[in-house]
């Protein structure tokens, strides 16, 4: 997740007055996606299989 400014193939969402910008073509791959935040950040889940990158992850169990 990152600011950027709105394109035309941007989807746009308004949320609690806060716009949420989003490509049409990973919606159509990613969908569906929720983003929540908690004591840690952000989290966005969608439906996409992320490849196994080789590290433990980016978590307590394990780090990048």
């Amino acid at each position: 997740m990152a600011l950027d400014e709105s394109k035309d193939s941007d989807e746009i969402f308004e949320i609690g007055n806060h716009p949420y910008v989003i490509d049409k073509k990973l919606l159509a791959e990613a969908a569906p996606v929720t983003v929540d935040f908690g004591e840690m950040g952000y989290k966005i889940d969608t439906n996409m299989v992320m490849p196994e990158s080789g590290c433990g992850g980016c978590s307590s169990a394990g780090g990048c």
